[in-house]
């Protein structure tokens, strides 16, 4: 029997706002046990807001409409774009295309209330399964009136006080898998079913100048996460210099545009997304590995740390997981240590990175950030004085405590996710990322004079923490680096 046969539902993925992929959890719910998957926008005259739009903003919609069909077709897919009154659009739809499931992403203004409960008693009218998740914002509005006593917080600081008792608003859920579904595509559709121009729906510009701006947004998904890499590096230099909203400090006005709050309006950028995204670029010590967390709070704390803790964040940064340039760290640990000498850090930057191509740490091998850290604090007693979220995590759990039971986790007051971070990547996967990335510039360059250890005894000296003879060292080449790296 084959795999699709065995999945029962026809779903339909009925996009409003919330235009992408990524972080969509209503998607995400249409694809599961998901047989035949249809994803859809209506053209009604109003919906995201499109009926007082002029030029500039529905040209950013039908931007964002083409880049999502674009990526829709990048996995054999497409976007079925309809018109008319969605309750009589769906109402044809379940009968001919035989559905069995609606998702859609929660339009909480008054607004809509309306259109979406007539399609919902439509649903339950013809036996249509239908799903309603929330993505468009932080929080549903409902925790937040719920935690007020049943009133919205009327000032900023009621609504921030109100939402720290809430909690951090959820993390971003994975991207959709589409394999082992029926994604029809038919091209005899695609008159049928394709995004119209804005001419062809009589949108035109209203001026030579709004037709050919100075600068404009591009729309999409596409371009929204592009563009939050770069504010992201563009904030998180600010930070590292003690600054915030460096766009209001030192506003660009001429420049081309950077706020996000299009993508954000529209959803094809995820506010959860952007939000963890920006607090995970302003928060030191909070990467999910106790260890390295312990390591970089010390060093922000009291500007010191010792070689190994050196060794082990530089490692992490670098070539080991998140494959971030050398000098990005240089420049935190030229910023914050005590004894930060320019060329003394950027040597050993290089050296750790293996940015200087040395032929003893070409990458065969990264520091593990859980092994290592057993290592070298082998009570834990490190981590509990810097980490103290974790202090009453049992020694077996606390350099990985994302492996311990969730009844542990609330019985020592500290659930991953929500008082601690889960790792921000999976170091075996991503170290294994970063080795390739590193075999391959090791073949572009083997033939370049480097610097380079002088032997691996070397090597086991400056990353190895104790006393050890010449013959232990040795020895822990071959068989004790494995207790601390991949």
């Amino acid at each position: 029997m084959e795999e699709n046969d065995t999945k029962s539902h026809v779903s339909v993925h009925w996009f409003r706002h919330g235009l992408r992929l990524h972080d969509n959890p209503a998607l995400l719910d249409s694809l599961e046990n998901c047989r035949e998957f249809y994803p859809v926008f209506i053209l009604d005259g109003n919906v995201a807001g499109i009926s007082s739009a002029a030029f500039p903003r529905m040209q950013f919609l039908f931007e964002t409409l083409q880049d999502l069909d674009d990526n829709l077709r990048s996995h054999g897919s497409r976007l079925f774009v309809l018109r008319g009154k969605p309750v009589d659009v769906f109402a044809k739809m379940f009968e001919e295309w035989g559905v069995t499931r609606l998702t859609f992403e929660q339009d909480p203004e008054p607004v809509w209330q309306e259109r979406d409960n007539s399609v919902k008693a439509l649903c339950d009218k013809q036996n249509v399964e239908w799903i309603e998740r929330v993505s468009h914002m932080l929080w549903e509005p409902r925790l937040i009136l719920e935690e007020n006593g049943g009133e919205p917080p009327l000032t900023y600081a009621m609504f921030n006080q109100v939402a720290q008792v809430v909690g951090p608003p959820p993390k971003p859920v994975g991207d959709p898998d589409f394999s082992g579904i029926s994604l029809p595509c038919r091209k005899d559709d695609e008159e049928s079913y394709k995004l119209p121009s804005l001419e062809e729906i009589d949108i035109r510009p209203e001026s030579e100048e709004q037709a050919s701006p100075f600068g404009r947004y591009l729309g999409g998904e596409t371009k929204a996460l592009k563009l939050l890499s770069s504010r992201l590096e563009k904030e998180h230099e600010a930070f590292s210099i003690g600054q915030c909203l460096p766009t209001q400090l030192n506003p660009n006005l001429i420049g081309m545009p950077m706020s996000l709050s299009p993508h954000l309006r529209f959803g094809s950028l995820s506010v959860r997304k952007f939000y963890w995204s920006l607090r995970d670029t302003f928060s030191q010590g909070q990467t999910g590995f106790p260890w390295i967390d312990a390591c970089m709070r010390q060093l922000l704390q009291e500007g010191w740390i010792h070689q190994v803790c050196r060794h082990a964040v530089a490692c992490f940064l670098t070539r080991g997981d998140l494959w971030i340039d050398w000098q990005k760290g240089l420049k935190v640990f030229d910023r914050y240590l005590l004894d930060a000498d320019w060329s003394v850090c950027a040597g050993n930057w290089m050296w750790v990175s293996s940015s200087a191509f040395e032929k003893v740490l070409q990458c065969p091998r990264c520091i593990c950030p859980v092994r290592y850290g057993k290592r070298i604090d082998p009570t834990g007693a490190y981590v509990r004085r810097y980490v103290p979220e974790l202090k009453r995590m049992p020694l077996q759990y606390l350099f990985e405590p994302w492996k311990a039971p969730l009844k542990l986790q609330e019985e020592v007051d500290c659930i991953i996710g929500k008082d601690y971070p889960e790792p921000m990547v999976d170091h075996r996967t991503a170290s294994k990322e970063c080795k390739t990335k590193m075999e391959a510039i090791k073949k572009v360059s083997k033939d370049v004079p480097h610097i380079a250890p002088a032997n691996e005894e070397e090597v086991l000296t400056l990353m190895w923490s104790g006393k050890q003879t010449r013959s232990e060292l040795m020895d822990a080449c071959t068989h004790n680096l494995d207790k601390i790296c991949l």
